[in-house]
C-alpha cells in the first residue's frame, strides 16, 4: 500500500522537529548547560515553552537515550548520564559538542584516538591498497586542491579520503569507525576557520600519506599520518587560543 502524500509530508515534519529539540537538548549538554546528574526539563514543560508537541519532545529524548546521553525513569524524569556513558564517536554527538566552545580535553582526545588509528591503518593500507583505492585518493587530493578546505566540497573530499585509507586497510572493524574517524575530521577543520583562514595549508601532508601509500610503503604511510595528525592538532589548539 502506497503512503498518502500528507502522512509522508507529516512524518518527514516530524523527524525535523524532534531532531531540531534533539539538536538543542544535545548543544545544552555538551555545552555543560545541563551537567550530568541534572534533570532535564519535563515533557510538559519544556514542550508548552518551545509551543511542540510531547510527543516530539519524547522521541527527541530517546534520541539522546539511544545516544547515551540521558537516561528517562518513570517519576524520577530524564537524568543526563555520566560523560563516560555518551557516545562521543557519534557524528551527531560530535556536532553537538563543535557546536558551541569544545574543551580542549575533548578536543585532544579525539587526536590522540586518531593518532591511534590513522597510522596504523595507514600502514595496512600501503599493504593491502588497490588501484581502486588509489584512484579515489588522487581524485579526493585534486577534489580539495580545488576546491580547499574552507569550503564543503573540499571538506567532504578530505572526509573520504580518509575514509578510503581506512577502506584499503580491508579491516572490517577499521572500516566502521570511518563515519566517526571523517565527523571529527570534518568538524576540526570548520573549528580551526571560524575567525580565521586555515593557518598553513594541509593538502601537502596529505600528498605525503598517498605518496606513500602510492610507494606501499608501510612504515612511511604510518610516519606521514601520524605528522598529518600532529600538525592538525597542533593548528586546532593555536585555533582555541585566538
Amino acid at each position: 500500500m502506497v503512503e498518502p502524500a500528507e502522512e509522508r509530508v507529516r512524518r518527514g515534519t516530524g523527524r525535523r522537529l524532534h531532531g531540531a529539540i534533539a539538536h538543542k537538548l544535545g548543544v545544552a549538554i555538551l555545552s555543560a548547560e545541563y551537567a550530568p546528574g541534572d534533570i532535564l526539563p519535563g515533557e510538559v514543560a519544556f514542550a508548552g515553552t518551545l509551543g511542540v508537541s510531547r510527543s516530539a519532545y519524547r522521541e527527541a529524548v530517546q534520541v539522546l537515550t539511544a545516544k547515551g546521553l540521558v537516561e528517562s525513569r518513570p517519576k524520577a524524569g530524564t537524568r543526563v548520564l555520566p560523560r563516560n556513558r555518551w557516545n562521543l564517536l557519534d557524528p551527531d554527538v560530535l556536532a553537538w559538542a563543535f557546536a558551541g566552545e569544545p574543551d580542549i580535553k575533548f578536543v585532544r582526545g579525539l587526536f590522540e584516538l586518531r593518532g591511534i588509528v590513522e597510522p596504523a591503518a595507514a600502514a595496512f593500507a600501503a599493504e593491502r591498497r588497490d588501484r581502486a583505492d588509489l584512484k579515489v585518493m588522487k581524485d579526493c587530493l585534486a577534489a580539495m586542491r580545488r576546491h580547499t578546505l574552507a569550503t564543503e566540497a573540499g571538506r567532504a573530499a578530505d572526509r573520504e579520503f580518509h575514509a578510503t585509507v581506512l577502506h584499503a586497510t580491508r579491516n572490517d572493524a577499521l572500516i566502521v569507525l570511518s563515519a566517526s574517524i571523517g565527523a571529527a575530521i570534518s568538524w576540526t577543520t570548520q573549528f580551526k576557520q571560524r575567525a580565521r583562514d586555515l593557518p598553513r595549508n594541509p593538502i601537502p601532508d596529505h600528498v605525503r600519506v598517498y605518496d606513500a601509500i602510492v610507494a606501499a610503503d608501510a612504515p612511511g604511510a604510518s610516519a606521514a599520518m601520524r605528522t598529518l595528525i600532529d600538525l592538525a592538532l597542533e593548528d586546532t589548539k593555536s585555533a582555541m587560543e585566538r
